[in-house]
């Protein structure tokens, strides 16, 4: 009688161990590879994240720096010129009507997204602050300073126009480095922000934060004064 011996294949527990640590190991470099391919897509993106993000900090700081220039010249044109405002709360406060106040500015318009402390600057009505701010707004209105909503308005706006006429084409736009920041307690007829960082976006030509003055003495109407210094850094904006 001849005996058939049955041979019994497979793996014992420590061929299946191993298995199992060489699919773990190839798993875990996979997973690895993965982290590193998004890692290497996150900076690549991470600079236009950061662009975006500074353009609508910028885009918000000028909506609420035009509404403090609106807010400016209603509170201008109530004291008939007689009287400027000497901080935001002057215009936070509202002007009197009947037995009440009308708000001219919103509280969130009051704080300067792009300022450390959310303060403005305050823009006093002198031609070495406003004159190089004069000669940009002229050069996007076809040359041509526009006329300002009321004659009120003339007593600052005369002068201002006097210093673009005579001031030398090649002379800088920049006010002084040094220029003192004045939040409060002066009469004033714009703002700016505090800022001195380069801009993203321009204005008027602009691209620096601090240059960009709000007053209601100069408002171009011609070409554009929102647009991108670096395209497709943002789309053309138009007003």
């Amino acid at each position: 009688m001849m005996t058939t011996t049955t041979a019994t294949t497979g793996r014992g527990p420590a061929g299946r161990s191993a298995a199992q640590s060489a699919e773990s190991g190839m798993t875990l470099i996979a997973v690895m590879g993965l982290m590193v391919i998004l890692a290497v897509a996150l900076l690549a993106v991470a600079p236009t994240v950061q662009l975006e993000v500074q353009r609508d900090k910028e885009l918000e700081s000028i909506r609420r720096g035009e509404e403090v220039e609106r807010a400016i010249e209603q509170y201008v044109i109530y004291y008939r010129g007689t009287k400027l405002p000497e901080s935001i709360d002057d215009l936070l406060e509202g002007l009197p009507q009947g037995t009440k106040k009308r708000m001219i500015l919103r509280p969130s318009a009051a704080t300067d997204p792009l300022s450390e402390d959310g303060q403005w600057r305050l823009i006093q009505p002198e031609p070495q602050v406003l004159a190089g701010f004069a000669r940009r707004v002229q050069e996007y209105n076809n040359g041509v300073l526009p006329s300002n909503s009321s004659q009120i308005f003339d007593r600052w706006a005369v002068t201002i126009v006097n210093a673009v006429s005579s001031e030398d084409e090649s002379a800088s736009t920049e006010p002084d480095p040094d220029y003192d920041v004045v939040t409060s307690n002066v009469p004033f007829i714009g703002v700016a922000s505090q800022s001195r960082s380069r801009s993203v976006l321009t204005y008027y030509g602009i691209e620096n934060h601090s240059k960009w003055i709000y007053t209601p003495l100069f408002r171009g109407s011609g070409t554009s004064r929102l647009l991108p210094p670096r395209p497709p850094v943002a789309p053309i904006i138009t007003r």
